[in-house]
């Protein structure tokens, strides 16, 4: 198959009033305004499942953002209302347009809630549809920055944010059809079952590529920012101190897969990474930190050394799931800590140096033992470092750990290949590393 795309993009910002007017209520009011335009078109080859086409996307999505402060920061500090309105469109790729299907030699170990018949191994077959269509979103936020003039350096924002995802090109997964086989008619293939109410066993699962009705989901981000400069005590100068506190909280993931079909909250559940629209689903996520910067002008400017907490809240398994509920056991939350140190070289620049050089006229006449003479004038010029402080000037070596106390990933009774989410912990354990980065 083949495929041609053109686009163009436009924006323009508009700051409405500026603070040099002092205008009542609107200290400063700026929009921004912008557009996207692209158009597609492919085209397919024949094959046994599909018939050659021809499709073209084209699609035309704005964008507009407000910045609203109302107050000169003079008077209580900084507080600023932000809001957001976008549209976005994706086209499928290649890969999910070709009409081609793989049978996979080795099966796929899933967990069949509804049979105690069906092997842990099953027969998987997926496939790709050159029928589907673009995705589309439309996302909208808003949210409230805040400084106070009291606590220099301390930086407090919220925003609650909502997204609403449409068509969505994707392939469930054979874990996914199977939990929810009921709303995904004929995607599973059973045999006779041998025990009397019950479903029988799985002998194939077939996850095509198809457009799935929608996602709307919702929920908070939030941080906290502070800033410690220890020259506000009226000392000499030992650096600063910067905490950060960055979390988001999920309030809801419905997923409708056909239209008219009912939703289902994946919000604070684990998803096999055969589900290829969205990694697992925890609700809170959030890290803290704390770094020391070295005080500027002095050859400790150049250090950095930090520490941060990452934390993955507790979320629901798979296993032993409540289909009216959608809760089975909880994993627990995943806690780790990282620690890193780095130290960039920036070396003073060279002092001009004087050197005999010509000007325009070639000289000046100058009186010496009564005579004049003609005299070169010295200009100065500036050398480059050579030699090792040219290699280690912009040059930043960087020592770090991540998970220090070699946390193990929570137990996951619904990930049957290894026992752990891969879209949110990691196996390895604690490890470090050394990097070397050399700026030009």
């Amino acid at each position: 198959m083949n495929r041609d795309v053109w686009g163009t993009y436009q924006e323009v910002r508009v700051p409405f009033t500026s603070p040099m007017w002092n205008f009542p209520g609107f200290y400063s009011f700026d929009v921004d305004f912008a557009e996207r335009e692209e158009w597609f078109s492919q085209n397919t080859s024949t094959t046994l499942a599909f018939p050659s086409a021809h499709s073209q996307y084209n699609s035309q999505k704005p964008k507009v953002s407000v910045r609203w402060q109302q107050l000169d920061p003079k008077y209580i500090g900084t507080v600023i209302l932000r809001a957001t309105y976008t549209e976005a469109f994706h086209a499928p790729t290649l890969p999910e347009l070709t009409p081609a299907g793989v049978r996979f030699p080795d099966p796929t170990p899933v967990h069949d809630p509804f049979s105690s018949q069906t092997p842990t191994q099953i027969t998987e077959i997926q496939i790709g549809n050159p029928l589907l269509r673009p995705e589309t979103a439309y996302e909208w936020s808003a949210g409230v920055v805040y400084s106070p003039k009291w606590l220099k350096g301390l930086t407090l924002s919220v925003d609650y944010w909502n997204i609403s995802l449409r068509s969505i090109p994707a392939r469930l997964g054979a874990q996914f059809i199977i939990d929810n086989e009921n709303v995904l008619p004929g995607l599973v293939q059973r045999a006779p079952s041998s025990i009397a109410g019950e479903l029988g066993p799985i002998t194939l699962v077939i996850d095509p590529r198809f457009n799935v009705a929608g996602v709307d989901l919702d929920g908070i981000d939030y941080e906290a920012i502070y800033i410690l400069d220890s020259t506000i005590f009226g000392g000499p100068d030992w650096g600063r101190l910067t905490f950060t506190v960055n979390g988001t909280y999920l309030n809801t993931f419905d997923l409708v897969v056909n239209p008219g079909s009912p939703a289902i909250n994946l919000a604070g559940q684990f998803l096999s990474t055969s589900f290829t629209i969205t990694g697992s689903l925890p609700r809170d996520r959030a890290y803290f930190s704390l770094f020391w910067d070295g005080p500027a002008d002095t050859w400790l400017g150049g250090i950095d050394v930090g520490a941060t907490v990452h934390y993955t809240g507790q979320y629901h398994d798979t296993v032993d799931l409540d289909f009216v509920y959608r809760q089975g056991r909880l994993i627990r939350e995943w806690i780790t800590l990282d620690l890193i140190a780095s130290y960039a070289f920036n070396l003073p620049p060279p002092g001009p140096i004087e050197v005999p050089g010509f000007t325009k006229d070639g000289g000046k006449n100058v009186k010496m033992d009564g005579k004049e003479k003609n005299v070169l004038p010295v200009s100065t010029a500036e050398y480059n470092p050579c030699g090792w402080r040219a290699w280690l000037n912009g040059t930043t070596i960087t020592v770090g750990m991540q998970n220090v106390f070699d946390e193990d990933p929570p137990f996951v009774a619904g990930a049957f290949e290894n026992n752990y989410d891969e879209s949110i912990a990691d196996v390895r354990g604690r490890f470090w590393y050394v990097q070397i980065k050399k700026r030009f």
